[in-house]
């Protein structure tokens, strides 16, 4: 089902039409951008198969050049189960990591709470008779009478995929070598994944978890990626990237062979999309706001990317480098109903793409898009640019159960199911910022997401936010942030030793060796030389801690930082601790845990300034309807469409924008500024 189209001319010139395609639960997003225009496309999602609905917009579309992708398979394989058959292979007496862990407890006082069994029963893990010391050398050699034993064990195993996590074989990867290559002198067809190419670090549970996820889930992404490669191909579309979860963009055989990268792509992309929208605006300190059908995410970017190797999904632990992003099970899809006590709860169950919110004319229960619906907040006939009509009557009859228990009006319920709705997500911006000592009051919140701007402006009123962003495509920011995604790559060395016993020259050494990794890399990539960048950082700790900061240290285009550059960054370790957690011990001594080489391949991003529309105009609204904004009740509100509103026109609330991938609510005491770029500011009176 074809949903809608809308064309932007851009004052530009690019040589290649460049597809970014960003799957969500209700929508698959389409941004094209042609040269000369942008283009915006959205079609319902296809959950029974995601390439589906994929290749039929691209087809929509006329095709592209290159496609760019953010995909939901390891996600959903991991939150729901259903990844490939693997076996581990690991050091003999470490076959139980998985499932002994690290010993916390989720929920504190919960007697019956239920762990997750690990993704490899005991029955597929196998013990190699081999040890490495810390250091790499080698305590017990790994024979080859071990290495045919261990053949005829997984002859017996129905799997699919294999990973390999030996103790300490960060520091000496051989003996993984040796199994991979029988492995692969055995079974040709097998998926393997070795803890030295997927995360070579130290932490044996962490390691040893993500190196699973890598060969649970790629199969999967295999057999997705190769089918989607032959659907595009016959669009006559050869070049397919897929966008990781730190935010920047990879090869087909890089996500392949490295699936779990993937696992966070479409939420990284969007808050890329809203770094670089709120940063061509001028906006450098952010809270991205991204609510979409089934949940909303959010995370606190001051000045940069904000990176993170501590994720965990669906209680599993995936320490490769991520956008540190905070998520919530609260979209516009998400359900609302009262729970035994007789409270209101929201989400995080959601009705999904099919059957979708009652208003959509396929579903019964009550969502957060059934209550903004009733309060007038989501025009009924101007969604999707009034290409799908909503039904009021439908959602209201949704909503009239929850009313009835709660023993009110349909109206008050619909402002409770909002209320909860936006508790959440105020939690989870108070999680990424005020609990991790920053302020909110000095950042901007930049909302996107089908949803985000709806309720952009209430959460921004109570969390004391002085701005609201709201960029010229909110709707498919992911799509958009895919195009503008740079190519990146993660390399990392162990030394875990105290600061003052690294000599100077040996860690220039290192650094000299991770540069050449990564510029050859790059340069296989097809980046020259002026369009790398080097992202170099320290991990460090005070030593008798149990975990690290990263520290940055420089950006260089190819070589490595100098020997001051890094005893500078040495020095601010305390100020960041002091930040993150209230003090610093300076007199304590440091260790350093790992050198860390971020490699980015510079995109070049469509520009954001379009031909600008006539300023200095007062804009007219297309119609004025009743609408509930705040507790002040119904009154008369204004709407306005999108594409009337140049460059300088102020409208001061209430107000609702409507557009053709979101709806923007403008409350009383706030105002809205577009700005050059047709972004709508929403300040305070």
């Amino acid at each position: 089902m074809r949903l809608s189209v809308l064309a932007v001319t851009v004052c530009y010139n690019w040589i290649m039409r460049v597809l970014g395609i960003d799957i969500g639960g209700t929508f698959t997003d389409f941004v094209l951008f042609d040269g000369s225009r942008l283009v915006i496309h959205k079609r319902l999602s296809s959950p029974h198969d995601p390439a589906e609905s994929l290749l039929a917009g691209v087809a929509e579309l006329g095709g592209a050049q290159a496609v760019i992708h953010g995909s939901t398979v390891a996600t959903n394989a991991l939150l729901e189960r259903r990844g490939a058959p693997t076996a581990l292979v690991t050091t003999r007496g470490f076959a139980d990591v998985l499932a002994i862990g690290r010993g916390t407890r989720p929920s504190l006082y919960d007697l019956e709470v239920q762990i997750p069994p690990p993704l490899v029963p005991r029955k597929w893990r196998f013990e190699v008779d081999e040890r490495l010391l810390p250091d790499g050398s080698v305590l017990r050699s790994l024979d080859d009478l071990s290495l045919q034993q261990l053949v005829e064990l997984l002859s017996q195993a129905p799997v699919e995929a294999i990973a390999i996590c030996l103790l300490h074989s960060y520091a000496n990867p051989d003996h993984e070598r040796r199994i991979v290559e029988a492995l692969r002198a055995w079974r040709q067809d097998l998926f393997i994944s070795a803890s030295h190419r997927v995360l070579p670090v130290f932490r044996e549970y962490e390691r040893t978890s993500t190196t699973v996820i890598n060969a649970y889930v790629g199969p999967l992404m295999g057999r997705y990626l190769t089918r989607l490669e032959q659907g595009l191909a016959a669009l006559g579309i050869a070049d397919l990237r897929i966008v990781g979860s730190d935010g920047g963009s990879m090869s087909v055989p890089t996500a392949t062979e490295l699936a779990a990268r993937t696992a966070l792509s479409g939420p990284a992309a969007g808050v890329v999309g809203a770094r670089y929208v709120a940063g061509a605006a001028g906006y450098e300190r952010l809270i991205t706001f991204d609510m979409g059908g089934t949940s909303t995410d959010v995370a606190l970017c001051p000045g940069t990317l904000p990176l993170t190797a501590d994720v965990q999904i669906g209680g599993l632990p995936l320490a490769l480098p991520a956008i540190d992003i905070h998520t919530v099970g609260a979209g516009g899809g998400s359900l609302a109903r009262v729970d035994a006590g007789g409270a209101l709860r929201v989400g995080p169950q959601s009705a999904g793409a099919d059957p979708g919110p009652a208003c959509y004319g396929k579903g019964e229960a009550a969502t957060v898009t059934d209550a903004n619906v009733i309060l007038g907040r989501l025009p009924y006939d101007h969604f999707l640019g009034g290409r799908m009509l909503l039904d009021v009557e439908r959602a209201r009859a949704a909503l009239f159960p929850l009313a009835y228990q709660l023993g009110c009006n349909v109206e008050e319920a619909a402002l409770g199911v909002i209320r909860v709705a936006n508790a959440a997500m105020e939690r989870a911006i108070r999680t990424i910022s005020v609990e991790r000592g920053e302020d909110p009051r000095s950042c901007t919140l930049v909302a996107f997401g089908g949803a985000g701007p709806l309720h952009a402006a209430a959460l921004a009123e109570d969390l004391a936010i002085p701005r609201v962003l709201v960029p010229r495509y909110p709707g498919v920011l992911s799509a958009l942030g895919m195009i503008a995604a740079d190519t990146s790559h993660d390399t990392v060395v162990m030394v875990l030793r105290p600061w003052h016993e690294i000599d100077p020259g040996e860690l220039a050494r290192l650094a000299a060796r991770l540069a050449g990794e990564a510029s050859a890399i790059l340069e296989a990539e097809g980046f020259g030389t002026t369009r790398r960048r080097l992202q170099w950082s320290l991990e460090l700790r005070y030593n008798g801690q149990g975990y690290e900061l990263a520290v940055p240290v420089a950006e260089t285009h190819s070589g490595s930082p100098s020997e001051q550059q890094f005893a500078e960054a040495a020095l601010r370790f305390h100020q960041i601790h002091e930040r993150r957690y209230g003090h610093a011990m300076t007199w304590r001594p440091i260790d350093l845990v790992a050198l860390r080489c971020r490699s980015i391949g510079l995109a070049t991003p469509p520009p954001l300034r379009p031909d600008a529309l006539p300023t200095a105009r007062t804009p007219q609204p297309i119609a004025v309807r009743p609408a509930i904004l705040n507790t002040a009740g119904r009154r008369d509100v204004p709407i306005y469409e999108r594409e009337s509103l140049g460059s300088g026109v102020q409208i001061t609330g209430p107000a609702i924008v409507v557009q053709l991938d979101t709806t923007t609510v403008v409350p009383p005491g706030w105002q809205l500024i577009v700005d050059d770029q047709l972004n709508l500011v929403l300040e305070r009176v």
